[in-house]
Parts: C-alpha cells; structure tokens; sequence
C-alpha cells in the first residue's frame, strides 16, 4: 500500500478550505479545544490524521461511504487492476 504524505500542519488545511475550528475539527468528531490544542503542536493521534486526510484533503463524504463500499473497490483493484485504474481515471477526471 502506498504510503500517504505527511499531514504537517493542519491548521494551513483547514484555512486553505475556509473554515473555522469548529466546522474542521467536527467533521471528523473532534472538538474545537481539542483540535486547536492539535493546532498548536500537540501530536495528532493516527486516526484523527487519516480522518483528516480522508475528509479535507481527499474530500471524502464519510456519510456515503460503508463497509461494502469498500469491500467491492478492493476486490475490484485486486482482480481487475485494468478496469479499476480505468474507472479510477475516470472519476477523476482524466
């Protein structure tokens, strides 16, 4: 699996979408103190990182997304890497 990027400052994330504390940090049920301590050097915990990454960097709607979502992509990507990168493209725009 590829590596992501590392997250080095959320705070420029979260003004770069225009949003305050609160409108960020809930979308990935963190609350405003504790994200702005997260904002102010505190280590982010590995799964408020990736929330934040699937959320405000790769723009995912959690809300839409379910475990057999998820299930159907991989077996997808495992069995018919062909297709999936085509369909990958596709979605994005290419």
């Amino acid at each position: 699996m590829k590596a992501f990027k590392p997250i080095n400052n959320v705070r420029e994330i979260r003004k770069k979408l225009g949003l305050n504390q609160i409108e960020f940090w809930s979308q990935v049920g963190v609350t405003q103190s504790g994200g702005s301590r997260y904002e102010a050097g505190r280590n982010i915990p590995k799964p408020v990182r990736e929330l934040v990454r699937l959320v405000h960097v790769e723009q995912l709607e959690l809300s839409k997304l379910n475990r057999a979502n998820m299930e159907v992509a991989e077996l997808l990507k495992n069995e018919h890497p062909d297709m999936y990168q085509q369909l990958k493209a596709k979605a994005e725009g290419k």
